[in-house]
């Protein structure tokens, strides 16, 4: 009668096996672990201009403006003869800026695409990855209207901006939707031809409204 061979471990059973190895005789940790601090920007580079250039790396347009400044931007920003998507707490000082805008009310997703931009604020902007937050307050209006027209134009005051995400979170209400946006939308195929505008806005424009002087 020929030899019994016990049957062969799997790599995975090797791959368990030895973490649960190493793991004898280490206790748990049930200590909450407390995120660092965020990081601050260079010394040599003030928070908001920070911000501004993280947001310009992801090919994002991006402008300064004093308060007094703010309608005169938003107009730079709007192609001539744009029509012009806003939500219905848009303030007036960035409304100043827009000729003939368009209100939303609940407008379907072929009537947003056949608009040329969108104008909103924002609720937080992050320096360190020059990600805009939106949690879709009345001055940013409902999701899709900012991802289907094709040119976003936000608003962020310098006082908004933060160091880094761990310092956003407590800004945030987990029970609103929330959009974080990283520059024009943009993806890859596999040989790495960048496309974009596929799930959201090709061209984002951010206005930075600087502090009074």
């Amino acid at each position: 009668m020929g030899e019994v061979r016990a049957p062969r471990a799997s790599a995975r059973d090797e791959i368990l096996g030895r973490v649960r190895s190493a793991l004898q005789g280490v206790e748990p940790v049930t200590t909450p672990v407390v995120a660092p601090p965020g990081a601050a920007a260079p010394a040599s580079v003030g928070l908001v201009d920070h911000f501004a250039e993280r947001v310009a790396d992801y090919r994002a347009v991006v402008v300064h403006c004093p308060p007094d400044g703010l309608a005169a931007a938003v107009a730079a920003a709007l192609p001539e003869g744009a029509r012009v998507v806003v939500p219905d707490g848009l303030p007036d000082a960035v409304l100043a800026g827009i000729t003939a805008p368009v209100r939303d009310a609940g407008l379907s997703a072929a009537e947003l695409d056949a608009v040329d931009a969108v104008v909103t604020c924002c609720r937080v902007g992050i320096a360190e990855t020059g990600t805009i937050v939106l949690d879709h307050e009345p001055d940013q209006g409902r999701r899709a209207l900012t991802l289907v027209p094709d040119r976003h134009v936000c608003v962020v005051y310098a006082d908004q901006v933060v160091a880094d995400v761990p310092d956003a979170f407590p800004l945030l209400d987990p029970r609103r939707p929330l959009t974080w946006v990283s520059g024009p939308s943009a993806t890859s195929d596999i040989e790495l031809d960048r496309v974009e505008g596929v799930h959201g806005p090709r061209h984002l424009h951010v206005i930075v409204v600087d502090e009074p002087a």
